[in-house]
C-alpha cells in the first residue's frame, strides 16, 4: 500500500523548480509556466495522488503502460535484486546477460508463434527507429535496395524521434522539423466516424484498406518496403478499424510482397483482451514493435519482435548490423519486464480483461452514447473513446477542434479522473487490474465531467 510521502504539501516549491529547470515533453512551455505543473507524488493500484493530497483515478494507466497497476512490490524487488547482482552490462560485441536472454525466451513464448527473436530498445520510439533500419537492411540483403519507402497512416503515432515522428502521421509533429523524412508516406486512417460518410462500417473498412493498394500502385511496388500500423490507433483517438479492414490489409501485403509492421506498443500485453492486437485480428507481422506494457512502465524498455522470415535473412546474409543502444537489454529493465509478464500470466489478467472486466467496461461505456455531447462510443478490451460533437445526428464536429476536449479533460482532472483528450475525442486506457467497482467509479466520474462540460457549453 502506498503511503503519504513527505512531498505532499510542497507544491509551490516543486512547481517553481519545475518552471525553472524542467522542459517537459509535448508541452506548451509558456502555458505551463503560467499554470504550474501538476506534481504527482505517489500511486497505488489504479489511483494517483498529487502533492496537495488529491486522489485521481488513473483512466490512462500512466501513458497507456501501467498494465499491472501501481505499487507492485515484486517488480521493485526484481529491479533491486538484479541491481545488486549485475546493475548494468551492454549487449554489444557478442555479449549477453541472463536477464536479457531469459526475457527474450519469454517473449518468444507469449508473442505470435512465428516471432522468435527480439531486438531490445529502451522505448517504443527507439523500437520504430529500429524498424526503419531493419526493414531497409532486409530488402538490401534481398537484393532489392530500391525498396525503401514505408507506408503509414494519417494520425498514426509511432514515437517522437525523427524516424518515429516521420513514421507517425501527425501534422503538428511534422510541421516542427521538416518531417517526415524522405521515404515515408501516409494514407487515410480507418476512421469511419469522421471519414465513412454514407458507407456502412464494413463497406468503409474495405475502402480504407484499399488506400494502401492505391498508394503502392502510385509509388510502384518495386519501391515499397513495408506498411506500418497500430492494430488500434491509440494516440490518434482510439480508432478501431471496421472488421473488414485488417483482412484486406493482409491480402494486399501478401499480394504485393511488402513487409507488415504491426506496432503493438499500446495494444500489446493484454490491452485488447488478447496478449497482442495481432492475436485479436489474426495478424502475422514481419516486425512487431513493443514497449509500454512490457514492463508496465516500471522501468524503460522496448523492443522489436522479429519474424523468422526477416531474422533468417539478417542472420544468414547480413553480417554485422550496425545499430543498437547503450541500454539495449538493460539487465534490471529485463528482469522487471520478465517479472511483469509473469504477473500477467499468473494472475490471468489478459483472460480477465477478455472474459470479465473488458466486456463490463465496454457495456458501461456504451451507456454514455445517450449523452447530448457524445456522437459515438467505441472501444475494445481496456481501450475506449467518446466522440464529443456539435451535432450527434449529423456527425458534425465542433468548429474549433480540441477546445471542447481540453475543457472536458480539465474538468476530469479537477474532479479526480485522468481521461485524455485527443482533439475532441475523450479516451481511456485503464490499468488491467481495474475491478468492476472501480469501473463503476470511473463511469460516475466520466458522466459528471461530461455534464459539467455540457453545462459550460450551454447544452442541455
Amino acid at each position: 500500500m502506498s503511503k503519504i510521502t513527505k512531498n505532499e504539501g510542497d507544491t509551490a516549491r516543486y512547481q517553481e523548480a519545475d518552471r525553472r529547470h524542467h522542459m517537459h515533453p509535448f508541452t506548451d512551455y509558456k502555458q505551463l509556466g503560467q499554470k504550474g505543473s501538476r506534481v504527482i507524488t505517489r500511486a497505488d493500484g489504479v489511483y494517483l495522488w498529487d502533492s496537495d493530497g488529491h486522489r485521481l483515478l488513473d483512466g490512462m494507466a500512466g501513458l497507456w503502460c501501467v498494465n499491472v497497476g501501481y505499487g507492485r512490490e515484486e517488480l521493485a524487488k526484481a529491479a533491486y535484486d538484479q541491481m545488486l547482482q549485475l546493475p548494468y552490462y551492454n549487449t554489444f560485441f557478442q555479449t549477453s546477460t541472463p536477464p536479457a536472454t531469459d526475457l527474450a525466451q519469454l517473449l518468444a513464448e507469449v508473442t505470435p508463434a512465428h516471432l522468435n527473436r527480439v531486438f531490445f530498445t529502451n522505448s517504443g520510439s527507439e523500437a520504430n527507429d529500429t524498424v526503419l533500419r531493419m526493414v531497409r537492411r532486409y530488402w538490401d540483403l534481398q537484393g532489392k535496395p530500391q525498396k525503401k519507402t514505408i507506408i503509414s497512416r494519417i494520425n498514426a503515432y509511432h514515437g517522437s524521434t525523427v524516424a518515429g515522428a516521420s513514421l507517425g502521421g501527425m501534422d503538428p509533429m511534422h510541421r516542427q522539423g521538416d518531417l517526415p523524412i524522405p521515404g515515408i508516406v501516409h494514407i487515410e486512417q480507418p476512421y469511419w466516424y469522421a471519414n465513412g460518410g454514407e458507407l456502412s462500417p464494413d463497406e468503409y473498412g474495405v475502402v480504407a484498406a484499399r488506400r494502401l493498394e492505391e498508394k503502392i500502385n502510385e509509388l510502384g511496388v518495386g519501391q515499397v518496403a513495408a506498411f506500418i500500423a497500430e492494430p488500434i490507433q491509440g494516440a490518434g483517438g482510439v480508432i478501431i478499424p471496421p472488421e473488414t479492414y485488417w483482412p484486406e490489409i493482409k491480402r494486399i501485403c501478401s499480394d504485393y510482397d511488402i513487409l507488415l509492421v504491426v506496432d503493438e506498443v499500446i495494444c500489446g500485453f493484454g490491452r485488447t483482451g488478447k496478449w497482442f492486437g495481432s492475436d485479436y485480428y489474426g495478424l502475422q507481422p514481419d516486425l512487431m514493435p513493443i514497449a509500454k506494457g512490457l514492463s508496465s512502465g516500471y522501468l524503460p524498455i522496448g523492443g522489436v519482435m522479429v519474424s523468422d522470415r526477416v531474422a533468417q535473412t539478417l542472420i544468414d546474409e547480413g553480417g554485422e548490423f550496425f545499430h543498437g543502444f547503450t541500454y539495449s537489454g538493460h539487465p534490471a529493465a529485463c528482469a522487471v519486464a520478465a517479472a511483469n509478464i509473469r504477473i500477467l500470466q499468473n494472475e490471468k489478467l489478459v483472460e480477465r480483461v477478455q472474459q470479465e472486466t473488458g466486456p463490463y467496461l465496454q457495456q458501461r461505456w456504451r451507456e454514455l452514447a445517450d449523452h447530448p455531447l457524445v456522437g459515438e462510443t467505441r472501444g475494445l478490451g481496456f481501450l475506449a473513446a467518446l466522440e464529443l460533437v456539435k451535432d450527434k445526428h449529423k456527425r458534425l464536429f465542433f468548429d474549433e477542434r480540441g477546445k471542447v476536449g481540453t475543457l472536458c479533460r480539465d474538468f476530469c482532472f479537477n474532479n479526480g479522473l485522468v481521461m485524455r483528450a485527443v482533439r475532441d475525442t475523450m479516451i481511456i486506457s485503464p490499468p488491467l487490474i481495474m475491478t468492476r467497482e472501480q469501473i463503476d467509479e470511473l463511469m460516475v466520474l466520466a458522466l459528471k465531467c461530461l455534464d459539467l462540460t455540457a453545462k459550460e457549453l450551454g447544452i442541455a
